[in-house]
C-alpha cells in the first residue's frame, strides 16, 4: 500500500516539475558505463589455475592497467559460476549473502585445447566446455560442442575499483576509465534535492552475454509489460531496483517493488537461464539480433550462418560480477536449476491457497466479524481476513487500537472457531517513540539502520517520522522474528499470520521515495550494496518468527511486497498497488507469468484492482482470472467503495460465488502443484511454452497459461466481449472444454463463444485430474470432501495425473515423511490408482466417489471396481453420447487404497 495521496509517479511530475523516480539516463553509473569506451580486456592465460572448484585466470584492462580475478566454476547441476573480482581491492566488495542456500557442488575442470589464442576446459565427460580467449577477452560455454553463450562477447565487461576516499583526484577519474570529466558526479551525485555520497567513489560492475540462437527470452520481474523481454534499443533499460510505485505505469521498465535479476532464453531445442546476482541498482538492457556466425567444434571450423541471437546487458551500480548461467536443457531443468541454487517455494498451508478478503481497512472488530458473517450468509467460501495500518495503536506495529479492536484475541478466536485466519500488516519502518518499548529495545540493541554520519537514520512514513530496522543483521532479524511469539505480540494466537507491506523500503521523503543510498548497514555496507535484499530479509525474519512461534511445527504464511531472488523460500508475493481498470487485469497476466518462470510461484494480484472502483463487469471477469491463479486475494483502498462480493446485486453475487466455488473444488490439484514447486521448482502457472516447448507459436503468448500440465486457462480481460481465440497448442493433442466436454484437436486456434458466466478453460488429453466434490466454508472443510476424478485420454487413449495428500498446515511432511503421493493411471480403458512413492506415513479417509471419463469413444457394457483384497463389483455408470462422456457415481473408493475400474 503505497501513499495514495500521492501522485501517480513516473509521469506525472511534482511540483517542482521533476519525476520522482529516475530513468537509466538519469543514473551517472548507467550513463558511463553506456557512453565509455568498450573496454578490450585480455585473459592472461598462462595464469591459469586449476582447482577444486573450477578455474582462476588473471584479467587485465591495459589502458589503466586494472587486474581482475575470473574465476570459473562448473557445477554438478548443469550451472556455471562465473565470478569477477578485483585482484587487490583496498577493501573487501560486497557479495550477495544468504541467496543462493548451500554451497555449490562444483566439477573437475580439464584442460581439452591451449594455445596463445584461447584455453578450452571441459567437464562432465566432455559433454559441456568452457573456452576463454586472450583478446579480446571473451568465455564461451559450449554444449555438446556448440556455443550456447558468451559472456563479454561484445565487450561490455566494465568494473569500477574501489578507490581511498584519502586520494581523491585523478585517481578517481581513472577508475571510471575517463568516462567522467567531473570528479563530483564521481564520488557524488545529485537527484533532485538529494545528494548521493559515495564513500568509496564509483564502484559499477558490468557485462553483457549473447545468446546463440536464442529470440524468445522472459523473466526480470517485476514489471508491468509483457511476458516476452521487448528490445531496449527503442527505449529505457529494464530497471532492478525496487520502489514503492503507486499505480505504477503500464508497458513500463522501471523498477518496482521487487527485484529477481534472471533472465531466461528459450528456442524450440534448448532453454537457458542466466541469473545475475547482485542486490545493488541493476539495469538490463536487451537486444535481439542475428548473428554473423554458428561456433562449431573448433575455432578454425566455424561455418558463418545467420541466426537468432539476444545480447543481454547487465549493468550494476556496485558488486561484483556473479553471473551464474543456467544450461537447461529442457524448461523444467532450467526451473530446478535455479531451485537448487536459490531455494524451493515453500510448501504453503492449504488455508493460504484459499480466498483472502482484505481492505485498508476494515473499522472495528464489529466490521471484521460483519463481513466474516456475510460470506456465511451469501454461501460464499473464504479463508482468511486482513487487517491493513489502520488497526494498529498510532501505526505502531505489534500493537491493536484499543478503541476499533479492545479484544484482538477474542476476534482471533471468533474467526478459529470458524477455522479461519486473521492476517495483519507488519512494516519495517518503527515509529520514532522513546516511550514505546519496542522503539527502545531497536535503539538499544542496534537493531535500527545509520545515516552517512554514524546516526540512526531517520526517516517519513505512516507513524510520521521513523527509524527502519536493519534486517541485514542476522541478530535484528532474530531479534524481530522474538516479536512475533504470543508472549510478546499481545493480542495475537496462532491463527494470526503476516503482511509485510512498504519494505522496498518505502521512505515517503527520501530519493525516489526510498532509503538513500548512502545509509548505513551492519558492517558498514552502504545501503546501495543491497537495496534490493531490505524486503527478501524482512520476508526471511517474519517467517522465521512466525515458525519460532509455533515451536517449529506449523508452516507460516506471509505475503510480502518487496522481494529479490530467494523469496519464495518464505512465502507469497502480489503485484502491489494496481488500478481497477481493464488494462491492469489484462497486465496482471504477464505479470503472474513472469514472477512464476522466476521461482516466485506463489503470486497474486489484488482482485478488482487496489485503486478506484471497478465496475461490475471488471470485478466479476476480475474474480474468475484471480482463481485461476496461485495467490487469491480481493484487496481495495481506504478511498474506494466497499466491495464485498454481495455488494453489486444478486447477479454479480452469484458469479463471484461460482468462481471462487471453483477454486475451492480445484484445490486438490493446486495443492499438489504447490508440492511439485516444492519438490521439482516447476511453477504452478506456467506459459505455454513450458509445456510445449517446440511450439513456436506459444512463446510470445501472454494471455492465456497452463495451470500445472492438465489445465490450459485464457481469462477474459476486455469489456463486453462474446467471443476468445484461444490457442490450443499441439497438433497431436487434444483438449477437453471442462464447462461442456467437448473435444477439441490442438495446433489451432479456437474462437470460443464466451458470456460473463463463463471464462475458457480446457483439460489437456492425457491428464487426470482431482477434484474436490461439494461445497465447504473453507479450507479446513476441503478434506472432509470426497474427490471427484476427470480422466482426459489423449489421442492413444492414455492419461495419467497425481494427488498429494498432507495434513495441510505443518511440517510433518517434511520431519516425519507424513504425506502420500497417489499416481492415478488410466490405460486399455483401465484407471488404477496406485502409490506414486514409498515410505510415506499419511492416513486419511479421503474417498473417490465419482470418476468421469471424457472422449470415450464407446459406450461400455459394464464398469468393474476391483479393490485389492475384495471381490470385483459392478457399478453403476452413465454414458452421454452427444459427448462421449462416462459417469461413474457413488463409488466411495478409499483414495489410499490401491483399486482398478475397468470399462468393459
Amino acid at each position: 500500500m503505497a501513499e495514495v495521496s500521492q501522485p501517480i509517479v513516473s509521469v506525472i511530475p511534482d511540483d517542482e516539475g521533476k519525476e520522482k523516480f529516475k530513468k537509466s539516463g538519469d543514473v551517472a553509473f548507467y550513463r558511463r558505463q553506456m557512453e565509455g569506451p568498450n573496454l578490450q580486456h585480455r585473459a592472461l592465460l598462462d595464469t591459469l589455475v586449476l582447482t577444486e572448484r573450477g578455474a582462476r585466470f588473471e584479467l587485465l584492462e591495459p589502458d589503466t592497467q586494472t587486474k581482475l580475478l575470473l574465476s570459473v566454476s562448473p557445477c554438478k547441476n548443469d550451472t556455471v559460476r562465473i565470478l569477477i573480482d578485483e585482484m587487490e581491492p583496498i577493501k573487501a566488495r560486497y557479495r550477495v549473502p544468504d541467496v543462493i542456500t548451500g554451497e555449490l557442488q562444483c566439477e573437475q575442470l580439464r584442460v581439452e585445447r591451449r594455445s596463445k589464442l584461447c584455453v578450452s576446459l571441459s567437464w562432465s565427460s566432455g559433454r559441456h566446455q568452457i573456452c576463454v580467449w586472450h583478446f579480446p577477452f571473451r568465455l564461451e560455454i559450449l554444449c555438446e560442442d556448440k556455443v550456447m553463450v558468451t559472456f563479454n562477447s561484445r565487450s561490455k565487461l566494465w568494473f569500477e575499483t574501489l578507490q581511498d576516499p584519502t586520494r581523491r583526484g585523478c585517481e578517481g577519474r581513472a577508475s571510471s576509465h575517463g568516462s567522467e570529466s567531473q570528479e563530483d558526479t564521481l564520488w557524488k551525485e545529485t537527484f533532485r534535492q538529494f545528494v548521493d555520497v559515495k564513500a568509496n567513489g564509483p564502484s559499477s560492475v558490468g557485462s553483457d552475454l549473447s545468446l546463440h540462437g536464442f529470440s524468445h527470452v522472459f523473466g526480470l520481474p517485476e514489471h508491468a509489460d509483457g511476458l516476452q523481454l521487448r528490445d531496449t534499443r527503442d527505449g529505457d533499460a529494464y530497471r532492478l531496483f525496487n520502489l514503492d510505485v503507486f499505480a505504477y505505469d503500464l508497458q513500463s521498465r522501471l523498477g518496482l517493488y521487487g527485484s529477481v535479476p534472471l533472465v531466461l532464453a528459450h528456442k524450440q531445442d534448448r532453454t537457458l537461464g542466466v541469473f545475475w546476482l547482485n542486490a545493488s541498482d541493476t539495469f538490463v538492457n536487451v537486444h535481439y539480433s542475428s548473428s554473423d556466425h554458428q561456433a562449431g567444434e573448433i575455432p578454425s571450423l566455424r561455418r558463418r550462418r545467420r541466426e537468432p541471437q539476444t545480447d543481454v546487458h547487465w549493468l550494476s551500480e556496485s558488486g561484483l560480477i556473479d553471473c551464474l548461467v543456467l544450461l537447461g536443457p529442457g524448461p523444467q531443468q532450467v526451473f530446478k536449476q535455479y531451485a537448487q541454487l536459490t531455494g524451493f517455494q515453500a510448501l504453503p498451508p492449504l488455508f493460504s491457497l484459499g480466498y483472502h478478503q482484505c481492505r485498508w481497512n476494515y473499522n472495528d472488530e464489529a466490521d471484521v466479524r460483519a463481513v466474516d458473517a456475510g460470506f456465511d450468509h451469501h454461501d460464499i467460501p473464504y479463508d482468511v481476513i486482513w487487517l491493513d495500518i489502520e488497526h494498529t495503536d498510532g501505526k505502531r506495529y505489534f500493537t491493536w487500537d484499543p478503541a476499533t479492536f479492545p479484544n484482538p484475541s477474542g476476534l482471533q478466536r471468533h474467526l478459529e472457531d470458524k477455522k479461519r485466519k486473521l492476517v495483519v500488516i507488519s512494516d519495517p519502518h518503527i515509529k520514532v517513540d522513546p516511550d514505546w518499548s519496542m522503539y527502545r529495545e531497536a535503539r538499544d540493541g542496534g537493531h535500527f539502520v545509520k545515516n552517512r554520519d554514524g546516526e540512526i537514520y531517520r526517516g517519513s512514513c505512516w507513524p510520521g517520522e521513523s527509524s527502519y530496522l536493519d534486517f541485514s543483521r542476522a541478530d535484528t532479524r532474530a531479534w524481530y522474528s522474538r516479536c512475533f511469539g504470543l508472549d510478546k505480540y499481545k493480542g495475537s494466537t496462532s491463527s494470526l499470520f503476516v503482511w509485510n507491506d512498504m519494505n522496498e523500503p518505502s521512505v515517503f521523503d527520501g530519493p525516489e521515495q526510498t532509503m538513500p543510498k548512502d545509509a548505513v548497514h551492519y558492517g558498514g555496507w552502504e545501503h546501495r550494496e543491497l537495496h534490493n535484499l531490505y524486503g527478501f530479509y524482512q520476508h526471511m525474519a517474519t517467517a522465521d518468527g512466525l515458525i519460532t512461534r509455533s515451536g517449529g511445527s506449523e508452516r507460516p504464511f506471509i505475503l510480502t511486497r518487496s522481494f529479490f531472488a530467494g523469496s519464495q523460500r518464505f512465502g507469497a508475493v502480489w503485484t502491489g498497488d494496481n488500478v481497477a481498470s481493464w488494462e491492469y487485469l489484462k497486465v496482471s497476466v504477464p505479470m503472474l507469468l513472469s514472477l512464476s518462470v522466476a521461482g516466485i510461484a506463489f503470486c497474486g494480484a489484488d482482485v478488482g484492482g487496489f485503486v478506484q472502483d471497478p465496475d461490475p463487469e471488471l470485478l466479476v471477469r476480475w474474480y474468475q482470472a484471480a482463481a485461476l491463479q496461485p495467490f487469491f486475494r480481493g484487496h481495495s483502498a481506504k478511498e474506494t467503495k466497499r466491495r464485498e462480493p454481495w455488494l453489486f446485486g444478486q447477479e454479480v453475487t452469484d458469479r463471484i460465488r461460482t468462481a471462487i466455488t471453483q477454486r475451492y473444488c480445484l484445490l486438490p490439484y493446486w495443492y499438489t502443484l504447490f508440492h511439485q514447486a516444492h519438490t521439482c521448482g516447476l511453477p504452478p502457472l506456467r506459459p505455454l511454452w513450458v509445456e510445449f516447448p517446440a511450439e513456436q507459436s506459444a512463446f510470445s503468448v501472454d494471455h492465456q497459461f497452463m495451470i500445472g500440465g492438465a489445465l490450459l486457462a485464457c481469462p477474459v480481460t476486455e469489456a463486453q466481449v462474446k467471443e476468445v481465440k484461444v490457442l490450443l497448442p499441439g497438433s497431436n493433442e487434444v483438449w477437453y472444454d471442462v464447462h461442456s466436454a467437448e473435444e477439441f484437436k490442438g495446433g489451432r486456434t479456437l474462437a470460443l463463444p464466451v458470456t460473463l458466466d463463463t471464462v475458457p478453460v480446457f483439460q489437456r488429453g492425457g491428464s487426470v485430474l482431482c477434484r474436490a466434490a461439494g461445497r465447504v466454508s473453507c479450507t479446513a472443510d476441503l478434506q472432509l470432501l470426497p474427490l471427484s476424478i476427470t480422466v482426459a485420454p489423449n489421442p492413444q487413449g492414455l492419461a495419467d495425473g497425481e494427488l498429494y495428500l498432507d495434513d495441510g498446515h505443518s511440517f510433518r511432511f517434511r520431519d516425519r515423511k507424513s504425506f502420500s503421493r497417489r499416481r492415478f493411471s488410466f490405460l486399455s480403458d483401465r484407471l488404477i490408482c496406485r502409490a506414486a512413492g514409498e515410505g510415506e506415513t499419511f492416513e486419511c479417509d479421503t474417498v473417490v466417489q465419482t470418476l468421469t471419463v471424457l472422449g470415450l469413444k464407446r459406450k461400455p457394457s459394464s464398469v468393474i471396481v476391483h479393490v485389492n483384497g475384495a471381490e470385483d463389483v459392478s457399478a453403476a455408470f452413465e454414458f452421454l453420447e452427444s459427448c462421449s462422456t462416462l459417469t461413474v457415481k457413488d463409488l466411495e473408493l478409499r483414495v489410499l487404497t490401491d483399486w482398478e475400474i475397468q470399462m468393459c
